[in-house]
């Protein structure tokens, strides 16, 4: 089974590529998904989170705007929600992984923000990075996340550069042009990997084997 790793930092359009890839029958792992589960009433992560962040919770409720502002604060909180989150994150991405080999996938997608944050790139065999300018991703952020500036520059500078990003995917799509950009480059991509051998696809990890990185 071929595992493509989609990827890109904050209002880049990953949820563009990530349709796409619904739209043409993959199984698809969301980890933000997965976190926003985690996290709700009841979510396993629940009591990990209640007793490291109680400032962090109303009327039993987490409050993810109120958890964000502390973590971005201070460094050492991310960690310790690192330590917390990613465990459970790996869990469910193994169970993803896992039923899709049993229902024989040949290509799943595994969609996650932090990607080379969390090492999770050297367990995929290929990289599609979604980019945008920086204007279209700040505007973004700020029209439809509703970011104050000084979050955006936190969350910025807590991710790997685009750069970064784009330097080591296999596959990098725009998506400042139009979705129909963005999907055009992804249908091409797609057609490229199933007209592939199955030796062919196995071989491409070792073709493009990244080292550790410098993240900046």
């Amino acid at each position: 089974m071929l595992i493509i790793g989609l990827t890109g930092g904050i209002a880049m359009g990953k949820s563009t590529a990530a349709r796409f890839y619904r739209a043409a029958h993959l199984p698809v792992f969301d980890a933000d998904a997965v976190v926003h589960k985690l996290q709700r009433p009841g979510g396993a992560a629940i009591p990990a989170l209640k007793a490291m962040f109680p400032a962090a919770f109303g009327q039993d409720r987490l409050d993810r705007g109120a958890l964000r502002s502390l973590v971005l604060a201070d460094p050492g909180k991310l960690t310790q929600l690192e330590a917390i989150m990613h465990p459970l994150v790996r869990m469910a991405q193994q169970s993803f992984l896992a039923h899709a080999r049993r229902a024989r996938a040949k290509v799943c997608v595994l969609d996650i923000p932090l990607l080379f944050e969390t090492g999770a790139d050297r367990s995929v065999d290929l990289i599609v990075a979604v980019s945008a300018p920086a204007s279209v991703q700040i505007e973004r952020m700020r029209e439809l996340r509703k970011l104050p500036d000084h979050d955006i520059k936190a969350i910025l500078a807590r991710q790997v550069s685009d750069h970064f990003r784009t330097s080591r995917a296999d596959v990098v799509v725009q998506t400042g042009l139009s979705r129909y950009h963005a999907w055009k480059t992804l249908n091409r991509h797609l057609i490229q990997i199933q007209e592939r051998s199955p030796h062919a696809l196995h071989s491409i990890r070792h073709r493009n084997h990244r080292a550790q990185p410098n993240y900046r």
